[in-house]
């Protein structure tokens, strides 16, 4: 069998039937769609338009320099506040390292005190020595543990108080400068 009779003749392109209607509706329809997004794109044009601007009098201009030095204020004190917080949560860092290291410190003196004493007993009594050695140093450990427990609550509770204090003043700008707003929308409208 040849090629031909299976699939019919290879001649030319496939044709289908109403092929012209088809594509005449096709255009039609590509057209609608051209002109629907075109005026869509026109009535969108025209309220995203600024509104016309307004002539700026004297009481305007003088509001809107009052609110630029308001906001520059209430910006400044903001970023003193956050100063002020981040200054606290570096000293209780510093006070907490501080407090660390001397715990450790003694730890380390518990330490080697018990040593000493195992160093120092007899040969029958060095098993109740270093009994009482190894007491002594759980103990130092569990202080020093505790200490440090303690010292980090207060970081991450200075921590806390940071945040707080910045979001407050970050608030208080923010009130700022809607208050400098509407103060220039209300020297507008006069």
């Amino acid at each position: 069998m040849k090629e031909d009779e299976r699939f019919g003749t290879c001649e030319g392109p496939p044709q289908r039937p109403n092929a012209s209607l088809h594509s005449s509706l096709k255009g039609n329809t590509m057209n609608k769609v051209l002109a629907a997004l075109i005026a869509g794109l026109f009535a969108t044009s025209v309220y995203a338009q600024a509104p016309a601007p307004v002539a700026a009098t004297p009481a305007v201009t003088k509001a809107e320099v009052k609110a630029d030095k308001t906001v520059v204020k209430a910006e400044a004190a903001e970023a003193k506040d956050v100063a002020k917080a981040d200054e606290k949560v570096s000293k209780a860092a510093a006070k907490a390292n501080a407090k660390k290291a001397k715990a450790h410190a003694k730890a380390a003196k518990k330490h080697a005190d018990a040593a000493a004493d195992v160093a120092k007993a007899d040969p029958e009594d060095k098993m109740k020595a270093e009994g009482k050695a190894d007491a002594k140093v759980a103990k130092a450990d569990m202080k020093a543990d505790k200490t440090a427990i303690k010292a980090d609550a207060k970081v991450e509770k200075a921590v806390v108080e940071a945040k707080a204090d910045k979001a407050v003043a970050h608030t208080k700008t923010v009130e700022k400068k809607a208050e400098a707003a509407a103060d220039v929308k209300k020297a507008a409208g006069k």
